[in-house]
């Protein structure tokens, strides 16, 4: 009797349920004298949307290639579902989709002939038509992918991510030069695929983006992993200090606020009072105002970001530029 031939996505789904979905374990990667990935690793859990954050330059892209097996590695490991992206790229293909940074249809090619051509790649696609209903895309079905707008063109590259039925999906700056209501949109949509129970893996420059989306940041600067947590893991690493500014409506003493104990300074910026500390400082400084009838106009709560977490963690701020990696 022959060998029977194992399905690379039920393989896939008994490793996964043992192991992390993604192992990345001492990456490197140079091109001639310039290193790309310097000993990148983490793991990537079931279900969870994991951002690679950095600024263009910082290896994200060529990470996530090797990840996809389209780029091999100089040394190191990468696992996913069980597999190894350099010798198993065709079973790798059927559990894992990927939305390139620099992705391009046939202008003319209209956005069902992309579908229906990407769907004959798998043994068990999904259902193009329907898929395209759910991103919003259906009544532009017979549509040319030039007459596209940029954010219709990205829910083009989402829904080809997902036409093989991938257990995993990477998206590669995927918001990348949308108008704000655009990204907005793109981002509720890469949460209801993360609902379909596909595990995400997004490559982004946008702290914004990591901290709406993202279960977990790896941020990577110059080819490094500098940390990997969640949002708030890593910006609770940062000085918790907050900042309240508020123009009073009535004149203020100072030493109201200043006897607080979560109150660590208080300065003034023309009409503008603004104060600094630690704790429930909102509750403090809220209450000893409604006390004093004192109206707090415009008042704003500042505390600590992702920005301010990678600015402390290495030194300098991420500075967004329309620069390929």
């Amino acid at each position: 009797m022959g060998r029977r031939r194992v399905d690379p996505r039920r393989r896939a789904g008994r490793h996964s349920e043992r192991m992390p979905v993604i192992t990345v374990k001492d990456l490197r990667k140079r091109y001639g004298g310039q290193v790309a990935v310097d000993g990148v690793s983490f793991t990537v859990e079931e279900g969870e949307i994991f951002g690679i954050l950095g600024p263009n330059g910082a290896g994200k892209t060529t990470t996530v290639e090797c990840v996809a097996g389209l780029r091999t590695p100089d040394s190191g490991s990468v696992d996913v579902l069980g597999l190894d992206p350099g010798k198993d790229r065709d079973a790798l293909r059927l559990v894992l989709g990927m939305q390139l940074q620099e992705s391009r249809l046939p202008e003319k090619q209209t956005v069902a002939e992309a579908l229906r051509l990407y769907a004959s790649f798998y043994p068990d696609p999904a259902d193009w038509a329907g898929l395209l209903a759910d991103l919003g895309l259906y009544g532009k079905r017979d549509v040319r992918f030039g007459r596209l707008s940029g954010g219709q063109k990205q829910r083009v590259s989402i829904a080809l991510a997902l036409v093989g039925n991938p257990k995993v999906a990477v998206l590669d700056e995927l918001t990348t030069g949308l108008d704000p209501q655009a990204r907005r949109d793109t981002w509720e949509l890469i949460e209801e695929v993360r609902a379909r129970g596909v595990t995400i893996v997004l490559v982004t420059h946008s702290m914004a983006e990591a901290e709406r989306l993202c279960d977990r940041v790896a941020l990577i600067d110059a080819g490094r992993v500098v940390a990997v947590d969640t949002p708030a893991g890593l910006v609770s690493r940062v000085d918790a200090e907050q900042r309240m500014r508020f123009r009073p409506a009535s004149p203020l003493d100072d030493v109201l606020l200043t006897a607080l104990p979560e109150v660590t300074s208080v300065t003034r910026r023309g009409a503008q009072v603004v104060v600094s500390g630690t704790g429930d400082l909102v509750h403090a400084v809220t209450s000893v105002l409604a006390r004093n009838q004192i109206i707090a106009a415009e008042l704003r709560v500042e505390q600590a970001s992702l920005d301010d977490a990678f600015v402390a963690l290495t030194g300098r701020r991420l500075e967004p530029t329309t620069e390929e990696e």
